[in-house]
């Protein structure tokens, strides 16, 4: 295993992090395309680098996947497709989180593996929607985690 570092977010970074949003969507058959490459530059640098703390996950110094946070919020965690897998969202997910005792997101309903994935790491499902609050118009499922994760 290659060694993992994550560090927050900077300016420079924004390019990759699009890249890497645009790829992990259309890894997901079911998921619609919305935005052109130039839009997801557009909200990645002017507001998740602008509004939320971002992490990146760098190999060899080349970003792999991020996570961004806001408040008790999760409002991003991809990966690079050619590294999921690889324990770099579970590290990714206790760094961004080790500082808060409540914790909530979003989950496609569609998105098996993320649900699978959040659900090994304490996440519980509250609430199910009918897709009507996301832009996508999927069904998504809220997941909170109070208090800290198991060991």
């Amino acid at each position: 295993m290659h060694d993992v570092v994550l560090r927050p977010a900077e300016a420079k970074d924004a390019h990759d992090i699009a890249r890497i949003l645009r790829a992990a969507l259309a890894a997901f058959d079911w998921m619609p395309q919305l935005h052109t490459p130039d839009e997801d530059l557009y909200f990645v640098s002017n507001i998740l680098l602008a509004e939320q703390q971002v992490t990146v996950a760098t190999i060899d110094d080349k970003i792999a996947g991020f996570a961004a946070i806001k408040n008790e919020w999760i409002e991003q965690l991809y990966l690079d497709p050619a590294w999921t897998r690889r324990g770099i969202g579970a590290r990714l997910l206790q760094h961004v989180t080790t500082a808060m005792t409540h914790v909530k997101l979003f989950c496609f309903e569609a998105n098996t593996g993320a649900r699978r994935f959040y659900e090994r790491h304490g996440f519980v499902a509250d609430a199910f929607g009918d897709g009507s609050a996301n832009e996508e118009g999927l069904p998504d499922i809220l997941y909170l985690r109070c208090g800290k994760p198991a060991a």
